[in-house]
């Protein structure tokens, strides 16, 4: 008898972010001094969404970490960390000739600019999948359009993110696909090819009005539900197989397969530190309780509630709390 698939593999981009605060942001040729620096903190969608859930679950659930990492101290560290929270990082690739991916965030007046290293994660490829499996139960991919090597055309696939993610499919996995926010013609192209190759598409209210064109929030930001439940109905008919989950401040929103919709409202933040993350956060919880089978209710709010712990951190995973402390913050929160 083959044995029950347990476990989740996070797939895709591992970075870290150096965070600065400045007194000002200085016009061009102009100088600003830096007040604060945060101390360098882990961040990309696979390292936030298996250590989010490496917390969630206290090793009750088996962690699967595939990527690239450079070999200097940022990598190091990030691999450091990974297996420190019982990660397995026997699918990392170590790329000697490329640093770490890196984000340095500078942050004045309350705003924040990235400016970012693509670094190793442009290594991942097709090849790096080869070996994937782990009997694992769900295999999650993010960020797309920030891996070059998996956002490279592919003829017969469209993408070679678009391969990897039909190939775990085939591997009996359920795969879940995050992208990052970007140009929405390149953002559209991406997802016509990648959904042949997902079950569960977790994104943010932008990207799905990005995905086709529509426009999501209006003019005083608010958000739109007609023009949002109007777009989702688009992504089962470029190939989605299972599951929708559009999240955004106000609360999330889903649609399966069938057509059923199920929507939740935000709870109320105690404590906002830094947003670094959130959205990772909510995508951890959802994961979570996909590889549970708890019902798609519960995994909006598993993920909203998942987010509030983040927002109490100035980086992407810190907050990060058991399943139990996040159970006690929506009994409590009802």
């Amino acid at each position: 008898m083959t044995e029950a698939r347990k476990g989740i593999i996070g797939a895709g981009n591992w970075i870290v972010d150096e965070i600065r605060q400045l007194d000002r942001w200085p016009g061009e040729g102009n100088l600003a001094n830096i007040l604060k620096e945060e101390a360098p903190a882990g961040g990309g969608g696979a390292h936030n969404m298996v250590l989010n859930i490496a917390a969630m679950a206290q090793g009750a659930i088996p962690l699967y970490a595939v990527g690239c990492v450079g070999d200097d101290k940022y990598g190091h560290f990030l691999l450091n960390n990974t297996t420190k929270a019982g990660v397995s990082v026997e699918g990392m690739r170590v790329v000697p000739e490329l640093p770490t991916s890196y984000t340095t965030v500078m942050a004045a007046d309350g705003r924040r600019t990235f400016f970012h290293n693509h670094g190793a994660n442009d290594a991942l490829c097709v090849k790096d999948f080869d070996n994937v499996d782990y009997n694992a139960k769900i295999f999650y991919l993010g960020y797309l359009l920030l891996l070059a090597g998996l956002d490279a055309p592919d003829a017969e696939y469209g993408t070679c993110g678009a391969r990897v993610l039909c190939d775990m499919r085939k591997k009996g996995l359920l795969t879940v696909l995050d992208l990052v926010s970007t140009a929405p013609q390149l953002f559209h192209d991406a997802v016509v090819a990648a959904m042949p190759g997902v079950d569960v598409l977790v994104i943010n209210e932008i990207e799905a009005g990005n995905a086709f064109g529509a426009k999501i929030r209006r003019d005083d930001d608010t958000l739109d539900m007609d023009a949002l439940k109007a777009v989702a109905p688009k992504f089962f008919q470029a190939g989605l197989h299972k599951l929708l989950v559009i999240h955004y401040p106000e609360g999330a929103y889903a649609l399966d397969a069938s057509g059923v919709e199920t929507q939740i409202s935000s709870y109320k933040a105690p404590k906002v530190v830094g947003s670094a993350g959130a959205g990772d956060a909510f995508c951890a919880g959802v994961v979570y309780a996909l590889h549970e089978e708890l019902p798609v209710e519960d995994a909006l709010k598993l993920g909203a509630a998942n987010a509030i712990f983040n927002l109490a951190s100035p980086n992407c995973t810190d907050g990060a709390v058991s399943i139990t402390e996040v159970r006690k913050f929506m009994e409590a929160n009802k």
